[in-house]
């Protein structure tokens, strides 16, 4: 039998460091000729295989690829696509394994979080009762870091980094001009059901009561009367108040504080919000002047400020989804696990697709502090190591230089497919 190809491709919300990832896996790939013919990207993720989309990255350089590794975005395209099961879509999940048979591709890694490891645990599972089998290895993504048994996902440490800067700086604004300006700033962060961003605002911390003072969790109830209690007090004794509230926060009976009437592909309904309505909440309260910020994209975009441990990460497990697909193994995902002792250390392991896929995980309870409004100490040792040392692009005039590819796609070979 020839040679097999590979197909990747990005899923989801992208990251700083998601293409670190591609680039771990097109130059690990590149360094098994014998087993790996090409490797095909999915344009705009999923959808790049059920419209026969296929990108040919043999086309190109050698530099376009290493230059993956500084580039945020997804270089492909992704997309939020919802492939359910066999049995409710047939349809697609034959339509994949002819498009993989027409391309002669026989590796699938596929770049996303708990919802992507769910779908290339199914993929691997009908390709063989369609008797064309397989393999398929996940890639961990997401800034959530809410994928299970890993110690951490790709895409948070540089989130994490970029929040605890941003936080740090802007409570400096604040605290300059507090006396005769603004009291109360609210920075809204992404995290729809794990706190794991809210918590690494904590991160700008040098010593106890510096800000951020108080930080909301999707796992903890928010309660108005505590909430408006907490920033009146610490106005009080700060003179300012910084707050750091999860996209996700909600109320007892599990109503988001800013839930719309929109979902996405996967069901999701549509966040965003939280930090005004927080702050007509105070405003209407206690008469506070305001500020507020939802940083949204932003904080999943910024390479330049990317944790230099992530990057490494992230290209590891691109990396370490090719060795192990050569090696044989075949519908798992590699994890990231951290060492013992007080130095930070970590290595590469396994976990089987099916204890990731669709599940989430959120921060344990003995991780926020008792009262509910910010993190223990246990919680900071975890979260510091992840965004130390720092790993720029290069920069020209001023800004960075990201890489652009050619994203040719491979002649189609089949009739076109309804998506």
């Amino acid at each position: 039998m020839s040679v097999r190809n590979a197909f990747y491709a990005q899923s989801g919300g992208v990251t700083a460091v998601i293409n670190a990832s591609a680039c771990g896996v097109l130059e690990a790939a590149r360094q098994y000729p014998d087993q790996i013919g090409k490797v095909y990207a999915g344009r705009n993720g999923i959808l790049g295989a059920l419209k026969e989309e296929l990108i040919d990255t043999s086309l190109e350089s050698i530099d376009a690829i290493a230059g993956l590794r500084h580039t945020p975005g997804g270089a492909f395209g992704s997309c939020r696509y919802k492939l359910s099961t066999p049995e409710d879509k047939p349809a697609e999940y034959q339509r994949l394994i002819e498009v993989f048979k027409a391309h002669n591709i026989g590796y699938f890694f596929y770049n996303g979080g708990g919802d992507s490891m769910d779908t290339a645990h199914k993929v691997s599972l009908y390709s063989k009762e369609m008797g064309y089998p397989i393999t398929c290895i996940g890639v961990p993504k997401t800034v959530d870091n809410d994928l299970p048994a890993t110690d951490n996902c790709p895409g948070f440490g540089s989130v994490a980094k970029y929040i605890a800067t941003s936080v740090k700086e802007a409570s400096l604004d604040i605290e300059s001009m507090h006396e005769t300006s603004t009291k109360v700033f609210i920075m809204e962060v992404m995290g729809r059901h794990a706190g794991w961003i809210t918590a690494a605002a904590a991160l700008a911390m040098d010593k106890e009561n510096d800000p951020p003072h108080m930080l909301l969790f999707p796992e903890i109830d928010f309660c108005r009367e505590t909430f408006l209690a907490q920033v009146e007090q610490t106005v009080e004794d700060h003179g300012y108040c910084v707050v750091v509230a999860s996209e996700g926060t909600h109320y007892g009976d599990g109503t988001f504080l800013s839930a719309s009437r929109s979902t996405d592909a996967f069901g999701h309904v549509q966040l965003g919000g939280t930090a005004p309505i927080l702050a007509r909440m105070i405003k209407d309260s206690l008469g506070y002047k305001y500020h507020w910020a939802v940083v949204d994209y932003l904080q999943r975009a910024a390479r330049h400020m990317a944790s230099a441990v992530d990057v490494e990460q992230a290209y590891a497990v691109g990396a370490a989804a090719v060795e192990y697909a050569v090696q044989g193994k075949n519908g798992i995902m590699p994890t990231i696990v951290r060492g013992e002792g007080p130095a930070y250390t970590w290595s590469i392991g396994e976990v089987p697709l099916e204890m990731v896929a669709n599940v989430e995980m959120k921060m344990p309870r003995h991780f926020i502090r008792e009262d509910g409004l910010h993190i223990t100490e246990e919680c900071r040792r975890y979260l510091a190591p992840l965004i130390m040392g720092e790993d720029y692009p290069p920069f020209k005039d001023g800004v960075p230089v990201h890489t652009r590819l050619n994203r040719v796609c491979v002649e189609k070979k089949l009739p076109a497919f309804d998506v």
